[in-house]
């Protein structure tokens, strides 16, 4: 069974881990990682998004939401350094708008598939009774799928780009006013790092790999669990949007959104100290964002905060669970992977 880090909801999943036989011999790495990996390098992964918990149409449009729906998917398969092949995508709609629905989702996914470049290779099509109902099925292929798993004491914690300004986004719209541009482009438009990490793995030997969706500190804690090491994370370190900033006033004050608001899409990875260093500013150059060592891999179990600002906050008590009341400091939209 794979390891994955604390909370209710992957309790669940561990539940729903040990229900059936074992998987094959043609499925290399199964349930617990950002993808399922099966022979040949392929590497697939599958993601619900329902109307009122991952989105809401008072906030996105529909063609924001297919768009943001597939690129939240195809961030799996960055997450394994892998290629992007194609998506497969079920909607379920309600009835008497099924038809306008249905035309805006069709431009979103295609406009994330054209920025991707991968295709959409099927899917199926139902009515839903209540909310839009949207799943998502990426595949990819990777000679050498980067997992959760390989992190050892000594290695440094990176991350790509910044963090929080999505998070912002939904707290603003939470609280009842409409985001600065830049936060809510983050939200409806982000980017899937396929690219980026391709880049990274021809040029460094990552040891693990995610893509961070439920939080730096949450998503930090399954890379900690599956590779049986201490994740240590220094607060002053950690790339605060600077726009998350301005909306809450201060860094100080965002700094929970970077650490705990998740869906930011963003890459972060282990790797032998100094090896990130010596391409940071390549990467800065090639995908116009910065490269950031945020914190080191040490022994022990889990994740702790050091370092300036750290006794602010409490590591187990943050990261987005879709089974734990929401906090009001992080954001409230649901996320998900293969696992």
């Amino acid at each position: 069974m794979s390891l994955l880090g604390p909370g209710a909801e992957f309790d669940l999943i561990r539940f729903f881990q040990a229900a059936g036989p074992p998987p094959g011999a043609e499925v290399l790495v199964g349930s617990g990682d950002d993808c399922a990996v099966l022979e040949s390098g392929w590497v697939v992964s599958t993601d619900a998004f329902l109307e009122d918990v991952h989105f809401r149409r008072g906030w996105i449009s529909f063609d924001e939401a297919g768009y943001r729906a597939v690129t939240a998917a195809l961030s799996d398969v960055a997450a394994m350094a892998a290629r992007p092949v194609g998506v497969l995508v079920a909607l379920g709609l309600p009835d008497m708008e099924a038809p306008h629905i249905a035309v805006e989702f069709r431009s979103g996914i295609r406009r994330a598939c054209e920025r991707a470049r991968c295709a959409l290779v099927g899917g199926d099509l139902t009515r839903s009774p209540g909310p839009v109902v949207v799943n998502v099925v990426a595949l990819g292929r990777a000679d050498r799928p980067i997992l959760r798993s390989g992190a050892r004491a000594g290695d440094e914690v990176w991350v790509t780009g910044v963090l929080g300004a999505s998070a912002a986004a939904v707290r603003d719209w939470q609280r009842g006013r409409e985001p600065d541009p830049s936060l809510r482009r983050a939200f409806a438009a982000p980017l899937a790092r396929l690219e980026g990490a391709r880049w990274l793995a021809e040029r460094i030997r990552m040891t693990a790999l995610i893509d961070l969706s439920d939080g730096l500190v949450g998503d930090m804690g399954h890379i900690a669990a599956a590779s049986g090491v201490a994740i240590v994370l220094d607060p002053a370190l950690v790339p605060v949007a600077a726009a998350a900033a301005t909306a809450a006033g201060s860094r100080r004050r965002a700094l929970p959104l970077a650490l705990a608001g998740g869906e930011d899409y963003e890459l972060a990875f282990t790797a032998p100290p100094g090896s990130a260093e010596s391409v940071a500013a390549g990467f800065r150059h090639r995908f116009d964002a910065p490269l950031t060592r945020v914190g080191i891999v040490a022994s022990g179990a889990g994740v702790r905060l050091e370092g300036d600002g750290a006794d602010e906050f409490d590591p187990g008590a943050v990261g987005f669970d879709h089974f734990r009341a929401p906090r009001s400091d992080a954001a409230d939209v649901g996320r998900s992977d293969n696992r």
